[in-house]
């Protein structure tokens, strides 16, 4: 058997951690999950109906709210050490939900239920104040730009801290003291970042769950002759599905932008994203500036430039730092540095009643501290310009035997190098194990990493196969699957306390909502205006 030998910086870092970590100096990773879902009707359609009042406003609610559209409802859990602990707080605002859902569905796939056009996907209304009005006119700009149908997709985005006590013993043991704290840990999560753009597509290999989507998503998004990488499943049907994909929602299908391609954002250092970013939303783009942004005292987008704000920017993983009600993202960071990491790129597993389950966060949680130790060299331009190239053959093909990656100057086979980073992801799971005093990282990685030799354990496969099975359509398939989870999670209680506290959060959002409507002061014009002459402006460093 191939002995694969882990880079001298890695074991080094994991070395030096370990004694640590084994005496109790070293705190736990913290994560929250982020989780979207379209509501259904019974026949698998998105419905129209508004967002259901008794979940509270989708404006100030902390877990239960909208994204793009009416019918997207996002649950956003707190920030636990446990990832039991977030995935029981997920799993009871599931419950709480179905209390109140009639009879609608919360699809449980990542591509999107069976659409009637652009339209069918209402775009999600936030209130009369400044703020609400500026996030349903974001939204409508995001329809002009790129139709409503992309904004219809739904994933997990899963958010993680590193424990703070590993920043000063990582910066005396590299010999940077004389950095600030703030900027260290700032550039040692950009690291990360580099390492994880370079290798995410072991993550959309390994949880990739999105093979196939309905036909009525590409006539409503317009898309019908971009099917050349599509098949039908059978017939005439209503489905569509390559073969050998892993994530049509992360494929050139997806969420994607042409003009934000030019932005050439590689993640080097927090000063260049920050720029990048401010100069994006300070430049008008010509197509943009012909759609026109008000007319009439009608919105039609925030502003003509490149980016309305810095969230339209998309990528498969963002640095993060929470704001203060007078900051825009890219200001918090600059003013105190990054706080933690967002990881967008996964798919909901349609088969996991919370769409990502307990193994798959210990895995990610390895992934991500083996991105922060090991090297990280900058991302020169010629490389800036590839740095999607195996992400995208993985997501089109990658359960394709004959897929060849591209890894420096080698052209190896996908399973080849998702087992020279697995080996090195062994040693960091060792050390989380360490932390935690069990063996949970290192058994989620040995588990997940015979998806490597058995691309049939895959979700993506599954899918397939179980379509096969099911022998209909795959929104058919997919609804039955959302009536099963409805029924289960309608069945099951929830914590006593946690529904006091849910039912209390319905009426105290209400009731802020209410507030913030009645505090404006200044018209909407003056608002955005105000906004982005605060927004193109550097924050110093706190």
């Amino acid at each position: 058997m191939k002995v694969l030998r882990v880079s001298d910086q890695l074991a080094t870092n994991v070395d030096r951690l370990m004694t640590p970590a084994r005496k109790g100096l070293l705190g736990r990773l913290r994560r929250g999950i982020e989780k979207e879902g379209l509501r259904v009707d019974g026949e698998g359609r998105i419905v129209p109906t508004p967002h259901p009042y008794a979940l509270g406003s989708k404006l100030t609610h902390p877990h239960i709210t909208t994204d793009y559209s009416e019918a997207l409802l996002e649950y956003i859990t707190p920030v636990y050490c446990r990832p039991a602990d977030a995935l029981a707080f997920l799993g009871d605002l599931l419950r709480f939900s179905y209390r109140h859902l009639g009879e609608e569905w919360i699809w449980p796939a990542s591509m999107p239920s069976r659409l009637s056009g652009n339209e069918s996907v209402p775009i999600a209304d936030y209130g009369t104040s400044n703020v609400g009005t500026m996030k349903h006119v974001y939204r409508k700009g995001l329809d002009l730009r790129y139709g409503r149908i992309m904004q219809s997709i739904a994933g997990i985005h899963y958010n993680v801290s590193l424990p703070e006590d590993i920043w000063p013993l990582l910066q005396s043991l590299e010999g940077r003291e004389a950095e600030s704290p703030k900027g260290y840990r700032s550039a040692r999560y950009f690291d990360l970042i580099r390492n994880f753009r370079r290798n995410s597509w072991l993550l959309l290999y390994l949880f990739g769950a999105s093979p196939a989507l309905d036909r009525s998503f590409l006539g409503a998004a317009g898309l019908d002759g971009r099917c050349d990488k599509l098949k039908p499943w059978q017939g005439d049907g209503e489905t569509l599905y390559a073969p050998y994909a892993t994530s049509l929602r992360m494929s050139d299908l997806g969420y994607q932008n042409k003009v934000q391609s030019q932005l050439k954002i590689c993640f080097n250092s927090l000063s260049n994203y920050v720029g990048t970013l401010r100069h994006a939303i300070s430049t008008e783009w010509p197509d943009y500036q012909r759609m026109g942004v008000e007319e009439g005292g009608e919105w039609h987008q925030l502003s003509a430039s490149i980016l309305q704000i810095e969230n339209e920017y998309y990528s498969d993983i963002r640095p993060k730092r929470v704001a203060r009600h007078d900051e825009t993202p890219t200001q918090a960071l600059e003013a105190r540095g990054v706080e933690y990491i967002e990881v967008r790129c996964l798919d909901l597993n349609p088969f996991l009643p919370l769409g990502i389950d307990e193994p798959q966060m210990r895995f990610i949680d390895t992934f991500l501290l083996w991105c922060l130790l090991s090297e990280s060299p900058w991302i020169p331009d010629e490389e800036c310009d590839r740095l999607d190239d195996n992400r995208r053959l993985v997501v089109e093909r990658g359960r394709d035997p004959a897929l060849r990656l591209q890894v420096g100057e080698r052209q190896v086979p996908l399973a080849e190098r998702g087992h020279e980073i697995i080996a090195g992801m062994r040693q960091v799971a060792s050390l989380l194990d360490a932390i935690e005093g069990s063996d949970l990282h290192l058994a989620a990685v040995e588990s997940l990493a015979t998806r490597l030799d058995d691309p049939e354990k895959t979700p993506s496969a599954r899918m397939l196969r179980e379509l096969e099975a099911h022998g209909g359509e795959w929104a058919d398939f997919i609804t039955d699957l959302a009536r099963r989870q409805a029924e289960a999670w309608r069945n099951t209680p929830m914590d006593a306390a946690r529904a006091s506290l849910f039912d209390e959060l319905v009426a105290t959002s209400h009731q802020q909502q209410h507030d913030i409507e009645a505090e404006d002061q200044v018209s909407f014009a003056q608002f955005i205006a105000d906004y982005f002459a605060r927004a193109r402006e550097p924050r110093p460093a706190a």
